[in-house]
């Protein structure tokens, strides 16, 4: 396929050479409407590619093919046999993907007890009934790796009538999972594997990298371009190869969530990065690799600062890490990492990719470069300086066993049947009706229909006052929980 095209950045430039006009939405006619003053700040250009995709930048009936060309190519670009865009970013993909496999399967669907909170809510959505495998658990460094081929295995052996698994490689923490042997195990039962890879889609395009999901056998895969590619936010494709998943399904259940007005500058930004990968994508990620490699040899060097890597891989742990996200330990300044971002915002305004009560994470992409790694290094090492016995608050951190509750009912009966909220220290014993979900990274401590322990509940609100963010609750200070009404 020729990969020097982008079909959907072609036809944006067609249109405005054409000087097209519509009476359609959106309204604010390619600007012509728009307030000066937003018009300022984010730009008049922006406003002038924001049209319809049917009956503006192609024609009613999508004759042109644009969409279908860009998505053919993606997925030649990756060696997918399809792919599909979603402008609704991976929580939409990944539900799809789950109600494809799943949906309507008295089975339920195996699902890594690690995921994204994006996942809970495509149980809760679809009422599929999770078979939990369970994370390993590092409870040194309080932290889960993806869960093993054996891991898997024993979750098939428990839940032989599952419709499929889906597991989440790599993690917000850059740690990865044996897709190949994951898949081989699904495979000998001839059940499909769906990969949540949100956080690679830089994957495919160099052998220096944690291999892709769909190299290592994976039938389907969700990759968010917006997180460590360069797409707009909310920018996300879903690849789908192999027999095991019906492709006119998937695509049913993704036109079941998509939004009927997509936004064409975000595919358009799909389109045109699939070709600057093609035809630059290894130069500019061996490039990131080394600035990567440079940035965590530099921070290494800092203070009480602590650069992950062996840490993370071991035969109990992850099988593969993304360089590109440098996770570091802060523990040994005596700091957490909610402080140390806290203060990189303030004076120095850089935002981290994710913070918990020891680690801070910087996640690298191809647009980093020296000038940003000084930056960079230069704000760790003032924030190290000006630090004089810090102090953070006590947070109680469960056990192992304390995070993995019981499920006692399908968290779409949970979320949707009647629920109350009970002052969070009589919460223990209580079945969850809303999910609690430490943000970022996102995976939910409780998930709806999970019987509620008082560890967990401690973690959560003493986490609340060292720093945490629990975006999710009906109360955000936890004062209160919902629970299932007479549980």
């Amino acid at each position: 396929m020729d990969h020097t095209r982008a079909p959907l950045v072609e036809a944006l430039a067609d249109y405005h050479r054409l000087g097209r006009y519509g009476f359609t939405p959106p309204g604010h006619r390619q600007g012509r409407g728009t307030d000066e003053r937003v018009l300022e700040v984010i730009g008049r250009d922006a406003f002038e590619s924001d049209v319809l995709l049917t009956a503006g930048l192609d024609d009613r009936l999508s004759r042109s093919g644009y969409l279908a060309r860009a998505e053919a190519l993606m997925a030649d670009a990756v060696r997918a046999e399809t792919a599909f865009f979603s402008t609704c970013g991976s929580s939409l993909s990944v539900k799809a993907a789950m109600m494809a496999v799943a949906g309507g399967q008295d089975g339920g669907l195996l699902v890594a007890r690690d995921s994204h909170k994006s996942i809970v809510a495509g149980l809760i959505f679809s009422g599929v009934l999770p078979r939990w495998i369970t994370p390993r658990w590092d409870a040194a460094q309080h932290f889960s790796h993806p869960p093993s081929p054996q891991d898997v295995r024993q979750a098939w052996e428990q839940h032989p009538d599952a419709a499929g698994a889906l597991i989440v490689s790599p993690s917000p923490y850059g740690t990865c999972a044996d897709i190949a042997g994951v898949a081989e195990v699904c495979h000998e039962r001839g059940k499909p594997l769906i990969v949540d890879e949100a956080w690679g889609a830089h994957l495919p395009f160099h052998e220096d990298l944690p291999t892709w999901a769909m190299d290592a056998g994976a039938d389907v895969c969700v990759v968010s371009v917006h997180k460590m590619g360069a797409g707009f936010e909310q920018g996300s494709v879903f690849h789908l190869q192999g027999g095991l998943i019906d492709p006119a399904r998937l695509s049913e259940c993704a036109d079941l969530l998509m939004t009927t007005s997509p936004n064409v500058l975000v595919y358009a930004a799909l389109d045109g990065w699939r070709r600057q990968m093609v035809q630059h994508g290894h130069e500019l990620l061996e490039s990131a690799l080394r600035v990567a490699e440079e940035a965590r040899r530099r921070l290494a060097e800092i203070p009480g600062i602590a650069v992950l890597e062996k840490e993370l891989l071991c035969a109990e742990a992850s099988h593969d890490l993304d360089r590109m996200q440098v996770l570091m330990d802060v523990s040994g300044t005596g700091a957490s990492g909610y402080q140390a971002a806290d203060w990189l915002r303030e004076h120095r305004r850089l935002d981290m990719g994710l913070t918990d009560h020891r680690r801070l994470l910087a996640t690298l992409s191809m647009a980093d470069d020296k000038s940003t790694i000084d930056t960079l290094i230069d704000a760790i090492e003032a924030w190290r300086g000006q630090l004089h016995d810090p102090a953070p608050p006590r947070i109680a951190l469960p056990s192992p066993s304390d995070l993995e509750l019981e499920t006692a009912m399908l968290p779409r009966d949970a979320f949707f049947g009647p629920v109350e909220a009970v002052p969070a220290e009589e919460a223990a014993g209580r079945i969850a009706a809303e999910q609690l979900t430490p943000y970022p990274p996102g995976i939910p401590v409780a998930v709806p229909g999970e019987v509620l322990d008082a560890a967990v509940v401690d973690y959560l609100r003493t986490g609340l006052d060292a720093g945490m963010n629990v975006p999710d609750a009906a109360d955000s200070r936890l004062r209160t929980i919902r629970v299932v009404a007479g549980t």
